[in-house]
């Protein structure tokens, strides 16, 4: 009884065997499907991933001061900022930037008055007692002018020679007095310009410190207008926030957006950008909510590619503005933009798995054994439209048959429409290689002509002036030196009015 039971068990072990061994034998059987060539509507997509933003929108910035060459203000931290997305009035709180650098560069200046104020004294004491002595000379020297004269006056009862020696002594003292005089209205001029030059310090000084004030006071930011705050995106693709530095020439914090008009703004690959055009339409979704498309138009194209950060690949911005106006979109959300770069209304096409060969040769796998040569146009994603050598309705292979070797070919009289279409293609790109290296060159061109031209313009000329103050030294008997070609002359200086110009005396 129990040996009949064992080889029960045995037998269902083994027919259990068995239908494991022909199951897993079926199941790796190779099954060539089949399609039929369709006729239809065909769209050639590209799909990308975007962010929704604003197609306008104010900007909620720093002081407007920081762009003063004053303020050698580089870089402000944000100390404070709203929540993203927090809808705010015109005048409510938004940020608050540091003031460390603000307030190291407010010391300084403070110091700077401080040092122009002191330097403005000394050069009032200095000026007062250099021109108090030279008073005081003029005076001495005018007490000898008339004892000069008085002895001039008495030697008339004298000889001659006593006489003339009077008159020569008169002369000498009249000539000292002048020269000091002249010495005194240059000295007061040049004690005149000093402090003026000081002066215009000190008021340059106090202006900047002022102004800095001024910007002080605008470190706490208030919204411009009502509206929702969105945080700024930097050019890398980071988002300003708390931490994050703005500078004068990039001063932007935060921005209030019209959600009125949303766009997307995504990247194109490079190697698809020639296909993108302005007008294109798209198809758009947005992944916050999947239920929901919308449609929209290309409006920008950048003519410069860029590599964005964690990329290799170098990539075109894209502009898309959303037809709809929906309450539900927000700036920052991500949507999927299928671009349809081309549209046709009845073409055939089959699955792209379906063609076989390279750009000189294409060809499908016909289920009637023939290896059909075709000539093929243009692709999306999953298929491809087919201009000639098959039909609607034609049953091809997806897969490569496992007697590939034995279908006879037909079509031959398309290869060389193939290899004509690939040598058009090869002249193009070797055409456009040539458009940009010609313009490149023209470039090139340009700029040498543009720096031989500021090369050859003669060094601008200084005005009387200028050559004054550049060429001619003052020394202290009030005339000026000029040498010129070994040539000595002595040019008077100016007289005051008034005063009387003694005559040449030889000594």
């Amino acid at each position: 009884m129990k040996k009949k039971k064992w080889f029960i068990i045995a037998g269902a072990v083994i027919v259990a065997l068995l239908i494991w061994v022909v199951g897993f034998s079926s199941g790796n059987a190779v099954v060539e499907q089949e399609v039929e060539v369709q006729r239809g509507s065909f769209e050639v997509v590209i799909a990308t991933t975007g962010e929704l933003k604003a197609q306008s929108m104010e900007r909620i910035e720093g002081p407007e001061g920081l762009r003063a060459r004053s303020m050698r203000i580089q870089e402000i931290k944000i100390q404070d900022l709203v929540p993203e997305g927090k809808v705010v009035k015109k005048g409510d709180y938004v940020a608050t930037l540091d003031r460390t650098a603000a307030d190291s560069r407010k010391k300084d200046l403070e110091d700077e008055v401080e040092k122009v104020r002191a330097q403005l004294e000394r050069t009032l004491l200095d000026t007062s007692l250099n021109l108090r002595g030279i008073r005081d000379n003029l005076v001495n020297l005018k007490f000898d002018m008339e004892e000069k004269h008085i002895a001039v006056e008495q030697s008339i009862y004298e000889p001659p020679a006593t006489q003339r020696q009077a008159q020569n002594n008169l002369e000498r003292a009249e000539r000292a007095y002048q020269q000091e005089l002249q010495n005194y209205t240059l000295k007061e001029a040049q004690a005149e310009g000093q402090i003026k030059d000081v002066l215009i310090n000190l008021y340059q000084k106090e202006r900047e410190l002022q102004d800095l004030l001024t910007v002080l006071d605008q470190f706490t930011i208030y919204a411009p207008n009502d509206g929702m705050v969105i945080y700024y995106r930097e050019w890398g693709g980071d988002k300003r926030k708390v931490g994050s530095s703005i500078s004068p020439f990039d001063p932007v914090i935060a921005t209030l957006p019209d959600m009125s008009v949303m766009e997307s703004k995504t990247y194109v690959n490079e190697i698809d950008i020639s296909k993108i055009k302005i007008g294109q339409p798209v198809r758009i979704g947005v992944d916050a909510f999947p239920e929901k498309q919308y449609t929209g138009v290309i409006t920008e194209v950048s003519n410069v590619g860029e590599q964005l950060k964690n990329a290799d690949a170098k990539v075109f911005e894209v502009i898309v503005r959303v037809h709809e106006s929906d309450p539900i979109l927000r700036p920052s959300m991500t949507t999927s933009n299928k671009i349809i770069t081309a549209s046709f209304d009845d073409v055939l096409y089959v699955p792209l798995e379906a063609l076989f060969g390279t750009d000189t040769l294409v060809y499908v796998y016909r289920a009637n054994g023939v290896k059909q040569v075709v000539v093929p146009g243009e692709m999306n994603d999953n298929f491809r439209v087919v201009e000639q050598g098959l039909k609607e309705g034609d049953e091809i292979y997806l897969s490569l048959p496992e007697n590939a070797g034995n279908f006879k070919l037909a079509g031959a009289e398309y290869i060389e429409i193939l290899k004509q279409r690939v040598k058009e293609k090869k002249e193009a790109e070797e055409k456009q290689q040539r458009e940009a290296a010609e313009q490149e060159q023209k470039k090139m061109e340009q700029m040498q002509e543009m720096m031989q031209q500021m090369m050859q313009q003669p060094p601008p000329q200084l005005n009387g002036q200028e050559q004054n103050v550049r060429r001619r030294p003052a020394f202290g008997n009030g005339g000026v030196r000029r040498e010129n070609a070994g040539r000595r002359d002595t040019v008077a200086a100016p007289v005051p009015s008034g005063t009387q110009t003694p005559g040449t005396v030889n000594n």
